[in-house]
């Protein structure tokens, strides 16, 4: 039976999905779906094949799309996502990560939500919202969210999130508690004297390496950042990088010492690729050092930038590597970054990127 890769897109003016072949080398795309409504984050149910996606806005309301047919047709679902009286009103789901059971939603102002029905319906995990340090959250460039989720497929009780500017935090018990891992994690922007709180980091993006579950790698608003210890302790690997600057990143779907980030040029300067010439840049040593890997990405006058979750890997041998851009271009390499070319163009801003393997 054929093998089809499905690129699943989340971006300002809905959800796409570009279906390849088994050779990455002929593309198809459908959409836009969810009504043209943004879409931060489309994730894929590996055990049933169903197809989520998250987003919504202030005027239309937050929501999860659901579709079982591979992104032909979809529905939308709030049904839960509401805090209690007296709380801020939630103005859109800006995460996903779907476990046997269970799919958790992170949304903005910051919190999480978790659904036993597909996506139905759901239910305010309120460990997060009640850790003593919310009061000292404060909202980054887009708002106060909760953008990251990651959850250990070896163990469906660990989980961590990230949320600018308040940090990682992880749970072991399911979503129960939840307890601070930022050690190590530089804020810029605080007094030298306050340079590294327990809380308070405006994290970017996470990922979690194949292997033990406990090697983390974290794109952050000061730095990029290794952990070995799930995250209890963070160690800097970003020497040799253009920019301690970023969004997106990825792991290899099997090394764990490989690892593909974009840097941008800076916060207060135009977000945009170092020296105008594009490159995503992987290490093969856990961030001892660093490649750039340019060849058929733009080399002059690209201002475009990659935005927080908008790189991701497939599974296959070698394996490939998109990045989407804020100007609606999706690039793909089919040799782990060596060589890159466009698949997709002129879509809206790509806000997410996620693949997934389907049988014809």
């Amino acid at each position: 039976m054929a093998t089809r890769v499905l690129v699943l897109l989340g971006t300002k003016k809905g959800a796409f999905v570009l279906t390849g072949d088994a050779g990455r080398r002929d593309w198809s795309l459908d959409g836009p779906f969810c009504g043209c409504a943004p879409v931060n984050h489309v994730a894929a149910d590996l055990a049933t094949g169903v197809l989520h996606a998250a987003g919504g806005d202030g005027w239309s309301g937050p929501g999860v799309w659901r579709s079982d047919d591979r992104g032909q047709s979809w529905t939308k679902y709030d049904e839960g996502l509401t805090y209690a009286d007296g709380e801020p009103a939630i103005t859109s789901v800006w995460s996903l990560a779907c476990g046997p059971g269970v799919l958790y939603a992170g949304v903005q102002p910051a919190g999480l939500f978790a659904s036993t029905d597909g996506g139905r319906s759901w239910t305010h995990v309120r460990a997060l919202r009640d850790h003593p340090s919310r009061e000292h959250w404060q909202p980054g460039g887009a708002g106060l969210i909760l953008h990251a989720l990651v959850l250990d497929p070896a163990d469906e009780r660990r989980l961590w999130v990230g949320i600018s500017a308040a940090g990682v935090f992880h749970s072991a018990d399911g979503g129960a508690s939840f307890e601070p891992r930022n050690r190590g994690t530089r804020c810029d922007f605080l007094p030298e004297e306050m340079r590294y709180p327990d809380y308070g980091q405006c994290v970017h993006s996470l990922a979690q390496a194949p292997g033990d579950g406990e090697w983390l790698y974290q794109q952050n608003h000061c730095g990029t950042y290794r952990s070995r210890d799930g995250g209890r302790r963070w160690e800097s690997i970003e020497a040799g990088l253009p920019s301690s600057f970023g969004f997106a990143s990825a792991v290899h779907p099997r090394d764990p010492l490989t690892f593909y980030t974009a840097p941008l040029n800076g916060d207060i300067v135009g977000r945009y690729m170092p020296d105008a010439k594009a490159a995503v840049w992987r290490t093969r040593d856990g961030g001892d050092s660093w490649t750039a890997l340019r060849q058929g990405l733009p080399q002059e006058n690209c201002y475009f930038g990659v935005l927080r979750r908008a790189m991701a890997t497939d599974p296959l041998t070698p394996a490939g590597v998109y990045f989407g851009t804020n100007t609606g271009t999706l690039y793909a390499s089919v040799d782990e970054g060596d060589r890159w070319h466009r698949i997709a163009e002129h879509l809206p801003t790509i806000c997410s990127v996620t693949t997934v393997l389907a049988a014809d």
